[in-house]
């Protein structure tokens, strides 16, 4: 009979092998492999429930030209009233530049079937592109992304940490541009030129249901090529052919080729077949929100709140945030303008590296506990497996036993047959 333990061992070291030959710049021989191979499903699962508990934070920032249906496109992104549509201008106050004015509002929304639910804050800007000179509301746009990262710059820095902090980097920008059938004006140009180092800039063609087929079509090509040709590094669902897998290239080839994306959104409902769809009616027909063939709604939102969540959270922290630390680091150390003034730029830089080692051995002392952890485990399955072995061995000896007492008997009875006869 073969040893249950073996068994056991042999699938599991089976497991390893192949785990490891997935990884690069990583040994069979190496303990943290070998840990991690093991137990990080223990550790997925123990992130979802994590995340049903406490919730995943995205900011998103809505951005675009009044009119061009960022209230609208919210309420349906969330399923319910977000945000409220602006009353009409007093006509006394119609010659003042109220100018950009930035409003974040945060909606719990639930994910999936699981629970696994979102504190989604929108970062509303109503206001821009109001003025003949826009100047002052790049400016407040580009302020408010950069005081986010000053604020987790110097959270950072801190001794002791917050365990209530927030962090509210933005970590998309939905661009709205006027459906005009043109390309991009000067206007978005500028805009997400500016932004597109701070922000995953997403760029979107709000109220397409006002372009025919053939002109949105056009529409779509045309900002396409502005995108390349003024080289603004907008977020174009990256993807590497030789390193992803062909499902993830496949989808993200297919998200890029709806850039930018024409949005419908509506607050109404309206039955058709017997079916209680979203969508806006029309006296030629109607346009349904989350139908593909009338609306890139269903696509946009499927990237945002699934599929692509977490790479625009880890593009923002890994890219754009590091881009900024370094930056602001950098002109501290010299002695720019930019630099904090209250701080030595000496002091500035040693700080810096302390918080690259203090996380370092953060991150080892994390480890070493999982590695514990883990080896309490094994541990404890082992004596486990080696109990049941003990008690398989019993049974083999007893049913061995069993036998050749009966294997006896019957000699016995035949032998003494033999005798009488």
């Amino acid at each position: 009979m073969s040893s249950p333990l073996n068994a056991v061992c042999l699938s599991l070291s089976t497991t390893f092998l192949v785990y490891v030959q997935s990884l690069d710049n990583l040994t069979a021989t190496s303990p943290i492999v070998l840990i991690w191979g093991l137990f990080s499903h223990f550790e997925i699962k123990m992130r979802r429930k994590k995340n049903v508990k406490k919730g995943i934070q995205f900011c998103l920032m809505v951005c675009g030209a009044s009119g061009t249906g960022r209230t609208t496109f919210v309420n349906t992104l969330c399923g319910k009233k977000v945000l409220s549509g602006k009353d009409a201008d007093d006509a006394t106050n119609a010659h003042v530049e109220e100018g950009v004015k930035i409003k974040p509002t945060t909606v719990e929304l639930e994910l999936d079937e699981e629970g696994t639910r979102i504190s989604l804050t929108i970062v509303d800007t109503p206001g821009f592109g109001d003025q003949i000179d826009n100047e002052a509301s790049f400016g407040e746009i580009v302020g408010y992304l950069e005081r986010q990262y000053d604020d987790i710059l110097a959270e950072e820095s801190r001794i002791k940490r917050n365990p209530r902090f927030r962090d509210n980097r933005i970590h998309a920008l939905l661009y709205f541009i006027t459906p005009t059938g043109h390309g991009l004006r000067e206007l978005d140009i500028e805009l997400m030129k500016r932004l597109s180092p701070r922000v995953n800039v997403i760029p979107v063609i709000g109220k397409a249901d006002s372009l025919t087929p053939a002109e949105l079509a056009e529409s779509k090509k045309l900002v396409m090529e502005d995108i390349e040709h003024y080289r603004i590094p907008v977020y174009n669902f990256p993807y590497d052919i030789e390193e992803d897998d062909e499902d993830t290239v496949e989808e993200n080839a297919e998200l890029r080729g709806l850039m930018p994306f024409a949005i419908v959104g509506s607050e109404d409902v309206v039955e058709i077949g017997g079916r209680q769809v979203r969508a806006r009616q029309y006296p030629w027909g109607v346009v349904e929100v989350d139908n593909p063939r009338h609306s890139d709604f269903l696509a946009i939102r499927s990237a945002l709140l699934h599929s692509h969540l977490a790479d625009l959270k880890e593009i923002t922290h890994d890219f754009l945030y590091e881009n900024y630390r370094t930056e602001k680091l950098s002109k501290s150390v010299d002695g720019g303008s930019g630099g904090d003034a209250s701080m030595n730029p000496e002091d500035l830089a040693s700080q810096s590296v302390r918080l690259k080692e203090e996380q370092l051995r953060r991150e080892e002392e994390k480890l070493r506990e999982i590695e514990i952890k883990v080896q309490r485990e094994i541990e404890a399955k082992r004596q486990e497996l080696l109990a049941r072995e003990s008690q398989l061995k019993e049974i083999e000896a007893r049913m061995q036993r069993e036998q050749t007492a009966h294997l006896e008997a019957t000699n016995g009875t035949h032998t003494s047959a033999d005798a009488e006869a």
